[in-house]
């Protein structure tokens, strides 16, 4: 992209929704379009949908690592486990195990999400990733 389209895109970023909305509407009355979806267009129909679901995929940054279960014979190395990822100490891990389903980690990146989940399923845990 050229520098002028790099910078309207820095300046888009820092604008809060309600004046993009107006910016819509400026750009429609000074040009004469129209900035509502088509109607109708079978191929761009069928385009959109895969485009706008990737979109929302995308978004999703922070996730929630949910302790699901936890087998009776599994429970030590579990709580040992949720020690390791938390700063729990024995007592609050423990209490923590026996009252699932119950969220570990929340707000992490997908990364740091898929390895407490494995760790956690290592341990003998059920584990769900919201």
């Amino acid at each position: 992209m050229s520098t002028t389209t790099d910078a309207i895109i820095e300046q888009l970023k820092s604008i809060t929704l309600l004046e993009a909305a107006e910016l819509v509407s400026q750009i429609e009355e000074t040009f004469g379009v129209d900035a509502s979806a088509p109607v109708g267009g079978g191929m761009m129909m069928a385009a959109a949908p895969g485009a706008a679901s990737g979109a929302v995929e995308e978004e999703k940054t922070e996730f929630d690592v949910i302790l699901e279960e936890v087998p009776s014979d599994k429970r030590i190395a579990v709580i040992k486990a949720v020690r390791a990822l938390t700063s729990l100490g024995l007592k609050e891990a423990k209490s923590l195990i026996e009252s699932t389903p119950k969220p570990i980690k929340e707000g992490v990146s997908k990364d740091d999400a898929e390895d407490a989940k494995k760790q956690l399923e290592e341990a003998g845990g059920k584990v769900s990733i919201k």
